[in-house]
């Protein structure tokens, strides 16, 4: 097993080449959360993700020989931007194989820094059986994204720089993909101040690591599509259980909803963008999952990582301003007559409510064939604001339904 000297060591050997991420407090969600949070922003690294931590690691112990065979790796998109970014730094060739459903905007970056690409299979499992082929085949390094103990010792100089930023933390929180992230900081968090609460936070859709500690090892897990993809594996790395099993205290689950409404409060309220794997530690901390914490205790939660598509984030938006009461869709019937669409945006706009768009319903319709129905997607300001347009329309004698 890993120990801290191997930690502080990889420190060492990244000093000057990975940057020191900020850990500042965020008092919009020590509001929410009802804590001290502090948010350790690992989405600012050149790559958007801790990922660059091992891999530069892994990268400055490779021997003269294995640079010069050149490196494969699996990823759904962090651990494939960091290793093809240390691979170009040191001019190693790079092939990396991703899923064909890794988002476009991680596949295009991880080209930008000069690697292969290669899509294969649906998910990070199918890709991984297609980088091993690939080594046995061309005699290519492979790097693991988790299940190594350079890239682990690579990912826990995130706790060093956490104690040092925060040096009265208590609790720390953070996303479990394999393993690797959290094993590696959790180590060293331990190692240096055993009193601070350890907490993994891994998507309800893929509980591979509950799952493998409650076996007592590692196994494969149903496969199934989650918003955090930066974690959606099927099993828990070999390496990285012996670490949760002595020093993580607590895992728990989100599902996807409460990650899309953690994307969202971060966006808004910290001006921070995350992806689906980054959020999940702030989606338990604003949904209460995790006990014991009162308005002095300092957490840090880790935003692990912000390469997350654009239009995934639009959706995100959309759907969290529906969410919050923002934004509504109502059908309203009228009479099929002229003059009857300005009387209902009339009302509308007495009540200071915008609208987005009109559509009107006439060939779908049950009921009377002199009738129409009037769709709005409105924007409002939440849902006592949703209540009191509906009643001014019910008041003007419209059939209102909500969408």
């Amino acid at each position: 097993m890993l120990t801290l000297q191997d930690v502080l060591a990889a420190r060492e050997r990244i000093r000057g080449i990975v940057g020191v991420t900020p850990c500042p407090l965020s008092e919009p969600f020590s509001e929410l959360c009802g804590a001290r949070i502090h948010f350790k922003l690992e989405n600012l690294h050149r790559t958007g993700s801790f990922k660059e931590r091992g891999a530069a690691n892994k990268f400055a112990l490779l021997t003269p020989e294995e640079r010069k065979r050149g490196v494969v790796a699996a990823s759904a998109g962090n651990h494939a931007q960091a290793v093809a970014f240390n691979a170009q730094r040191l001019g190693v060739q790079a092939t990396i194989v991703m899923p064909e459903t890794a988002p476009l905007s991680k596949v295009q970056a991880t080209r930008k820094f000069g690697a292969a690409i290669v899509l294969c299979g649906n998910n990070y499992d199918d890709a991984y059986a297609e980088a091993r082929r690939l080594q046995e085949e061309k005699g290519y390094v492979f790097i693991h994204a988790f299940d190594d103990d350079a890239i682990i010792a690579g990912q826990g100089t995130c706790a060093l720089e956490i104690l040092e930023q925060v040096p009265d933390v208590e609790v720390l929180v953070a996303s479990i993909g394999g393993g690797g992230w959290l094993g590696g900081m959790a180590l060293a968090m331990k190692s240096l101040k055993p009193s601070v609460r350890v907490l993994g936070v891994e998507s309800s859709h893929l509980p591979k690591m509950r799952a493998a500690l409650d076996a007592g090892g590692p196994i494969v897990i149903p496969n199934a599509t989650t918003l955090a993809d930066g974690i959606a594996v099927k099993r828990a790395g070999e390496r990285t259980i012996p670490l949760f099993r002595k020093y993580v205290d607590e895992i728990v689950g989100v599902d996807d909803e409460e990650v899309a409404n953690a994307i969202l409060a971060l966006i808004e309220r910290e001006k921070t963008v995350a992806e689906g794997a980054g959020a999940a530690p702030a989606a338990a901390l604003l949904q209460h999952k995790i006990g014991g914490l009162g308005p002095a205790t300092n957490v840090v939660c880790a935003i692990s990582g912000g390469n997350i598509d654009p239009n995934l984030i639009a959706r995100i938006i959309e759907r969290g301003l529906v969410v919050e009461g923002r934004r509504v869709m109502v059908a309203v019937r009228v009479p099929d007559r002229p003059g009857m669409l300005a009387g209902v945006l009339a009302t509308v706009a007495a009540e200071r409510a915008n609208v987005l768009e009109v559509h009107h319903n006439r060939a779908f319709l049950q009921g009377a064939i002199g009738d129409t129905e009037i769709d709005l997607t409105l924007e409002t300001r939440g849902p006592d604001h949703i209540e009191a347009l509906i009643g001014a329309l019910k008041a003007k004698g419209y059939a209102v339904v909500r969408r």
